[in-house]
């Protein structure tokens, strides 16, 4: 791909918001996509933290990789190789100055890999090329472990990459989680494990999957279910008394008590940086009432792991992100323009996706919420209806990540950089006073 020949317009890739374990199949798609698509292309460049890549100049020559580390990006997780950033490019200096970037970079393209941000990230960028006469392709591509991005009914977006994966995360650690609660339940007869998600449900929902004919002593507590602490308190006594033991997944959302909540620059709430858990409170009045049992009931936290564990990413979440950003590369060259690719599934029992699109105007910045149909009416658990959603996204097979030395071989992208051709920037919220 050489940059600047013919018709072809350089391109930008950048991530945004929190990774996943998939994410960089989507990057992968989008590069070798481009690749494909050389008439249409040239230099392909990666955003070097997302946005912030832009606003700084600093960009990573994609083209210039090696094929076979751009290959490996296929099981490498998370956004180590090109970046990612939590930034809210809202400023009109920071869009102007985004734009100039693009033109002087002879960028035609731009491609932004997020969640309900991103897309409204992806929009401002579009309305401000637009007004200042630059001509700019942007395409969405979907990505958040929350599945929280899309139309309610999910016609238009059944699902996105990312989710999946933490979807089999909860159902096999869970299932792992079991073992141990079974066998240790005369001194932890308590298990309380927190889910991510914020205040969607998606992702504690999952742990059901783990146990689809409800034989564990399960109880799930949605942010959505509105339940006490008091409740959750006589739900978690009244399982112990009929089973000895108990496992609860919560949502880190849950309104329990006043968090310390720190939030991130677009205004959510950073629970993994609050000053306390909602399994923390949940674990303390648990042993402060006391149990229906001997012993005490024990906390567990999972963090970023949740969405970067490629070892138990799912192999059709892999393949669905790399297929999203392989159709936003295609359809960008075929004059595409404005929307977020997505992922919709097909009619009959067989689990069958295929690749549409969606308007960034209908996403951007928009939360989807958990189906309140799927909360089960006891308000602790969710229904079948979801299990038959959610499965055929776990897939069957482990997904197979190259050792090299006993370990983990990641992609290794050279840090080869564009050149800056135009004066240092420092964006509007990072200066001084801000």
């Amino acid at each position: 791909m050489v940059g600047g020949s013919g018709k072809a317009k350089n391109a930008v890739v950048a991530m945004g918001g929190g990774p996943t374990a998939v994410i960089n199949n989507s990057l992968r798609g989008i590069v070798e996509a481009c690749r494909a698509h050389g008439g249409s292309f040239g230099t392909v460049y990666g955003a070097r933290h997302g946005v912030l890549g832009v606003l700084r100049e600093e960009f990573i020559d994609l083209s210039a990789q090696d094929p076979e580390e751009i290959a490996l990006l296929r099981t490498t997780p998370a956004a180590g190789a090109i970046g990612t950033a939590r930034y809210n490019l809202s400023s009109g200096e920071d869009l102007a100055r985004a734009v100039e970037v693009f033109r002087a970079h002879g960028v035609g393209y731009f491609f932004g890999i997020g969640g309900n941000d991103t897309q409204e990230v992806c929009l401002r960028l579009k309305e401000a090329a637009q007004a200042a006469g630059h001509e700019l392709a942007v395409m969405g591509v979907p990505k958040t472990i929350d599945n929280d991005l899309g139309d309610p009914e999910m016609k238009k977006v059944d699902h996105t990459p990312g989710f999946g994966s933490v979807a089999r995360y909860w159902a096999w650690s869970l299932q792992c989680l079991e073992e141990e609660n079974r066998g240790s339940a005369p001194a932890d007869p308590v298990l309380v494990v927190q889910a991510m998600g914020r205040r969607v449900g998606f992702i504690p929902a999952s742990a059901r999957l783990a146990d689809p004919e409800r034989e564990m002593p399960l109880l799930i507590i949605l942010a959505e279910g509105g339940l006490s602490l008091q409740e959750i308190t006589d739900l978690v006594a009244d399982v112990v008394r009929r089973h000895g033991r108990a496992i609860v997944v919560a949502s880190e959302g849950l309104e329990l008590a006043e968090f310390g909540e720190r939030r991130d620059a677009f205004g959510h709430a950073a629970f993994s940086s609050s000053r306390a858990t909602v399994a923390e409170i949940l674990v303390n009045h648990l042993n402060d009432v006391g149990l229906p049992t001997q012993g005490l009931a024990r906390g567990q936290v999972p963090g970023t792991e949740q969405r970067d564990a490629i070892l138990l990413a799912s192999p059709v979440d892999l393949n669905e992100a790399y297929q999203v950003g392989w159709t936003a590369a295609s359809l960008a060259a075929a004059g595409e323009d404005g929307v977020m690719v997505s992922i919709v599934r097909g009619e009959g029992a067989v689990y069958r996706p295929w690749y549409s699109t969606v308007p960034l105007s209908e996403v951007a910045g928009v939360d989807r919420p958990f189906p309140p149909e799927w909360i089960a009416a006891s308000r602790m658990d969710v229904s079948d209806e979801f299990v038959r959603y959610a499965r055929p996204l776990l897939g069957e097979d482990p997904v197979g990540v190259p050792v090299v030395g006993g370990r983990l071989r990641f992609a290794q992208l050279e840090e080869v950089y564009a050149e800056r051709l135009l004066p240092s920037y420092v964006p509007v919220a990072h200066r001084a006073g801000s």
